[in-house]
């Protein structure tokens, strides 16, 4: 989940022609898209979803509506690489340099990393029946490495594991940013066209095992989700964007979710859901600059989404908790799942909220503070 920030804090409209002069001068400022960061809640409650599935707190008629509606919530990590790539792009700023942005990037986040990952190393020593890392495996956590291993993906905080894929593409998109400033809006738009190829074409290979591993968790294939997200925010920037309007990309993505159950798990469902989502985003962002209704946002909706970050960081843990009272895969009657199922979320949104504002936003200001330059020596 990476998870990238949706306000970019700027305020002019972006430029409606070919032109990318205006774009790209210094002076160039862009509107602040609300409803991506509501969407970005959604998707975080789609992989909440998923993991209470996974956990078993329903059974019968509650656990087959439970896995109906959230067998597909991987998918909600999908969503989180296509938004990061149009959120860096729409907020890329004019003549930056590799290391600012990367600085930015770290500051963003690596600190709720490293508390969830310290978390997570306390309940692997104190908690029964918990894996315990290696000390390799420890430190490839800590340094975002350990998806490109699949044996190690999910060390410690098994989520993190999207933050691994997030780090390749931070590492990468100076390069890409570079690259699709140059291309134009034909270039850009071939290069979204080969994305989707290379989703699809990696989805039939991943089916058809073609790879000693499964490449869900595998950096560089997540990457061209990551590359067509930052291709339709170039499109909407040059004013050359032609996707359907909001309504009608939500129900091409909710299309695409509940397709998800009918091909092969993992990295194939990828196909199902990139189309709408890669229309979804630009949609909402349009929708967003234009002034036009959006349901995402509202301000509720907004805060939840500026804490999605950290609830999808921690909320695993607490699930994992869990276990040492609820055990395995309980299979709760309705009324108690939901109970569970509610109290597990509120625990969740609680730290959440904590590692927001305790964590999350002082350690960015902190790292983010400008050094103060000695000014010029007083003449007596």
């Amino acid at each position: 989940m990476t998870t990238a920030t949706t306000r970019a804090l700027r305020t002019t409209p972006p430029a409606r022609t070919g032109d990318t002069s205006a774009r790209d001068s210094p002076a160039a400022l862009m509107p602040s898209l609300p409803s991506l960061t509501g969407l970005r809640w959604m998707a975080a409650l789609l992989v909440f979803g998923l993991h209470v599935n996974n956990f078993g707190y329903f059974g019968g008629t509650g656990g087959r509506l439970v896995n109906w509606g959230f067998s597909a919530g991987a998918t909600g990590v999908s969503f989180f690489f296509v938004l990061s790539g149009f959120v860096l792009t729409w907020s890329a700023r004019p003549h930056d340099r590799a290391l600012a942005f990367w600085r930015r990037r770290i500051a963003r986040v690596y600190p709720v990393h490293l508390v969830t990952l310290a978390l997570a190393l306390v309940m692997a020593y104190t908690l029964a029946h918990q894996p315990r890392p290696t000390p390799k495996q420890a430190l490839s956590n800590v340094l975002l490495l350990h998806s490109w291993w699949r044996p190690w993906w999910q060390t410690l905080n098994p989520v993190s594991w999207s933050l691994a894929c997030e780090a390749f593409f931070y590492a990468s998109f100076p390069l890409l940013i570079l690259l699709l400033r140059r291309l134009g809006t034909r270039g850009s738009a071939a290069v979204g066209g080969l994305s989707v190829v290379a989703v699809t074409v990696l989805a039939w290979a991943n089916a058809h095992h073609w790879w000693t591993y499964e490449l869900y968790s595998f950096p560089a294939a997540r990457l061209p989700e990551f590359v067509l997200g930052a291709v339709t925010a170039r499109l909407v920037l040059l004013g050359r964007w032609r996707g359907p309007g909001l309504e009608a990309s939500l129900a091409l993505a909710i299309i695409g979710y509940f397709l998800v159950p009918q091909v092969a798990p993992g990295y194939s469902s990828t196909v199902c859901t990139i189309a709408g989502f890669a229309l979804l985003i630009p949609a909402a962002a349009v929708a967003d600059v234009q002034g036009l209704p959006s349901l995402w946002r509202r301000r509720r909706l907004v805060r939840l989404g500026e804490l999605s970050f950290a609830f999808y960081m921690i909320h695993l843990l607490v699930l994992r908790s869990a276990t040492q009272l609820l055990g395995t895969k309980p299979h709760f009657g309705l009324l108690a799942g939901v109970a569970v199922t509610t109290t597990a979320f509120a625990v969740s949104l609680g730290l959440s909220w904590i590692l927001y504002e305790a964590v999350e936003r002082p350690a960015r200001r902190l790292l983010l503070r400008r050094r103060r330059r000695p000014g010029p020596a007083r003449t007596p």
